[in-house]
């Protein structure tokens, strides 16, 4: 018997009751072998009841819920709107549980610092789940043209149809996704994905497309340029993911990947890793603030500029 037989699985109780959390993050966490769902908190009591059923295990709900979850967690997985999330991941953090977030962490920078200073000053680990960074086609990806050098430019867009007319997706029964558009839904997934190949970015302008779409110019401190078109009001025929790198060798595009289940599996992999190691996971809590100070820059620069 080895060290991994006897290994007693990580207990991750789950944040929230939605679309998200019941499509997702709770069938990935019941089914990982590694792992004990110890617990699913919602607002609604009836929620959190039902889903707990489904996964055979423990209903939480109000303040008192959220105490009693942590207690009976090593870790914390988020399936909620971002500005409930971040403080929610502080508490977690301060009670000893290690965070499996969602992106963007939050949507003021702020609130995201919170969450990475609490998770260093508790020495928990933390992973933001960006979904191009865990499923296991893209981010084989990611890695191969991150070794390679001489990329000379990238372009990304992602555009979804989520509030296109006649769309039916109870996504866009969001409100905080409605409110902040695809700049804060989508662009995290975009930026992940850049950000390793063509190193951070240095300098930033944003614009204002139609409907809710965002337009950015990105440079990198490789020498780089990328251009990003994000969006969730395109029409259905124009909505798609498209992300490619040129340079000396050629041009290379992301394959396209199995879905979120996977990918969210991938991230309580991560997690693990760095719970066992110690050491801190690319995607993590500072990661997440970056990305939000990104964030939250672009849309002043677009909303200045519209």
């Amino acid at each position: 018997m080895t060290t991994a037989d006897i290994t007693p699985p990580l207990r991750i109780g789950l944040l929230g009751t939605g679309p998200w959390a019941r499509n997702t993050q709770a069938p990935a966490l019941a089914a990982h072998p590694g792992v004990e769902l110890s617990g699913v908190w919602g607002r609604r009591a009836e929620a959190a009841d039902a889903l707990a059923t489904a996964h055979g295990t423990r209903a939480y709900t109000g303040e008192e819920g959220i105490d009693a979850l942590l207690e009976a967690s090593d870790a914390v997985a988020f399936a909620l709107p971002p500005d409930v999330q971040a403080p929610l991941a502080v508490r977690a953090a301060e009670a000893g549980c290690h965070l499996l977030m969602d992106k963007p962490v939050a949507t003021t920078v702020a609130g995201a610092r919170a969450v990475a200073e609490a998770a260093e000053k508790a020495s928990v680990a933390s992973v933001v789940f960006c979904t191009l960074r865990f499923a296991p086609e893209t981010s084989a990806w990611i890695a191969e043209q991150a070794a390679v050098d001489g990329w000379f430019t990238a372009r990304a867009q992602w555009l979804g149809s989520l509030y296109a007319a006649g769309s039916d997706s109870e996504y866009a029964d969001s409100p905080w996704r409605r409110d902040k558009g695809g700049l804060w839904d989508v662009g995290p997934h975009a930026l992940s994905v850049l950000i390793p190949v063509l190193g951070d970015v240095e300098h930033l302008t944003a614009a204002a497309g139609p409907a809710d779409t965002t337009h950015l110019i990105l440079r990198h401190t490789s020498g780089a340029s990328s251009t990003v078109t994000l969006g969730l009001s395109a029409p259905p025929g124009a909505a798609g993911v498209e992300i490619e790198v040129r340079g000396e060798r050629g041009t290379a595009s992301i394959p396209g990947w199995a879905g979120a289940e996977t990918a969210f599996r991938g991230a309580v992999d991560a997690l693990a890793e760095a719970v066992r190691t110690g050491v801190p996971h690319p995607c993590d809590a500072r990661f997440g603030l970056h990305l939000t100070e990104l964030l939250a820059a672009a849309e002043q620069q677009a909303q200045a500029a519209g």
